[in-house]
């Protein structure tokens, strides 16, 4: 969320003032930055982020983060919202040559080390969208993580709010079965920590942000139905990536009567495409209060003045409190001010060559598409994007998405016909090697040709287990056991068996 918050702080009127008034002029500060051009951009750097998951021998969530992380002992590993939580961060690499083979080793060394750390504590790590075992006893309040944003976050959300958390949501039916129905109720934000995502980050030159987030928003439907991995909750099938309606819910600051209105949520797809990253931090003071306005001394405006890049504090921490499926990010590295898109849309999992090879052709295909002489954003309304990224959420590989100059297609298609192509082009331009081009296109296509994504695997195989007559509760749990056995083998999704 941009930094740490003071604990147990209160809030009071004049907090919230003070803090927006430090937001808009932080606003002016960017704005004239980007006016000036004093952004470095000397390479084209990615960078990753993985929440992942703990449980125990019974494939129950393990609240043991504390444990886990002492015994991992690696700085890259911290704490997530709820303590069956933990989150790995990637060191920032150059997009070209081998270096998706070098962020593969890298990942599986961590996650060997991550293995190791949780054996000693009795749990074990996975990587996958929605833990599917988790219970409603496991959103109480007490197993929020120790950090103490998290606790003040929890509570500034049920102050905005005012009430219980509903969580609403119907099903892609299983097999022949009917729709399955979840409507619960949580008194925490822990529902957030059911969702374990991956989140990818590109920097980019000031001046080329905005064709970068409007090609990711473009891409979000297909990315999230070929990429799906989050089928279970609370026991129900949902959706293929029941992450995303369940983060919308868990952390939505707005009563009934406000979402009759049309307020935002503070998950948010967004509404335009933009012609500069300033849109969408002047979109996020303008629509959002602050939860947790705490400013800080430095006064951006006269930091500029001192020929010193002003850190935004107030504009990072409020950013962090939007939860953007495709985020703006200002930050500085060593006094230095850069500017990323950081790409929320995928879950964890299913392995760890399925992560690189997603991020390959997200990369790819948004390069190739910002290259393009007449942008796809301009043949397509953002309305089309939204209702994509929905389908491809709710349906997996078989949605219908909505493509300029081809019309409704599935996204297995959609990714075969032309996206692909893109993608080899899109890394070409990039410097990426041909062998890791290759190598991680080649399991897209592949898993676009079996048609099986992390999210199908689990819902055939809980399909399977209850065929032969297991209940429910078990059948997710032998699901998962399998599931993080072939997570280890290191193989693809596409190559799972369901037996």
């Amino acid at each position: 969320m941009g930094r740490h918050v003071t604990p147990n702080r209160s809030f009071k009127p004049l907090d919230r003032q003070r803090y927006r008034d430090k937001m808009q002029r932080g606003l002016d500060a960017l704005a004239r930055m980007l006016a000036d051009g004093n952004f470095s951009f000397p390479r084209q750097q990615m960078g990753l982020e993985m929440e992942l998951c703990l449980v125990d021998e019974h494939m129950e969530p393990s609240m043991s983060n504390h444990v886990v992380l002492e015994k991992i002992n690696d700085s890259s590993f911290t704490t997530e919202l709820g303590q069956q939580n933990i989150e790995l961060n990637v060191e920032p690499q150059v997009l070209a040559g081998d270096s998706a083979v070098e962020l593969e080793q890298r990942l599986h060394a961590s996650m060997s080390r991550a293995a190791s750390g949780a054996h000693d504590a009795g749990a074990k790590v996975v990587m996958i969208g929605t833990l599917p075992t988790l219970r409603d006893a496991h959103f109480d309040p007490q197993w929020l993580s120790r950090n103490p944003r998290y606790s003040i976050l929890n509570e500034q959300i049920f102050l905005a709010r005012g009430e219980e958390m509903l969580l609403d949501m119907e099903g892609v039916p299983l097999g022949d079965r009917a729709p399955e129905r979840l409507r619960s109720y949580a008194d925490s934000i822990l529902p957030e920590s059911a969702c374990t995502s991956v989140q990818l980050h590109l920097q980019v030159a000031p001046e080329d942000f905005a064709s970068h987030w409007n090609a990711a928003q473009c891409l979000a439907g297909v990315q999230v139905a070929v990429g799906a991995n989050s089928p279970f909750l609370l026991g129900k099938a949902l959706w293929h990536e029941t992450r995303i309606p369940l983060f919308i819910q868990a952390t939505d600051t707005r009563p009934q009567e406000l979402r009759n209105q049309g307020v935002r949520p503070r998950v948010w797809f967004g509404e335009r495409w933009i012609t500069s990253i300033f849109d969408l931090f002047e979109e996020n003071v303008r629509y959002f209060p602050a939860l947790l306005p705490e400013p800080e001394e430095e006064d951006p405006l006269a930091a500029l003045e001192a020929g010193r890049a002003p850190t935004l504090a107030e504009l990072r921490l409020h950013n962090g409190t939007i939860w953007r499926w495709n985020r703006p990010v200002y930050d500085l590295v060593d006094g230095v001010p850069h500017l990323r898109v950081e790409n929320r849309v995928l879950p964890a999992g299913p392995s760890v060559v399925d992560t690189v090879a997603n991020a390959c052709f997200f990369y790819g295909v948004q390069r190739a598409l910002t290259e393009q002489d007449r942008p796809l954003w301009s043949q397509m309304t953002f309305a089309a994007a939204e209702e994509n990224f929905y389908a491809g959420a709710r349906h997996g590989m078989d949605a219908h998405l909505y493509w300029p100059g081809i019309g409704w297609v599935t996204p297995d298609e959609l990714v075969l016909r032309i996206l692909l192509p893109m993608a080899h082009e899109g890394l070409r331009s990039c410097g990426v090697s041909d062998r890791a081009r290759e190598r991680y296109l080649g399991i897209i296509e592949q898993r676009c040709l079996v048609r099986q994504t992390g999210a199908s695997w689990q819902r055939d195989v809980v399909a399977m287990l209850e065929e032969r007559g297991a209940d429910r509760r078990s059948a997710l749990a032998g699901m998962l056991r399998r599931y993080i056995e072939l997570t280890e083998s290191g193989e693809p999704v596409h190559l799972w068996p369901v037996e």
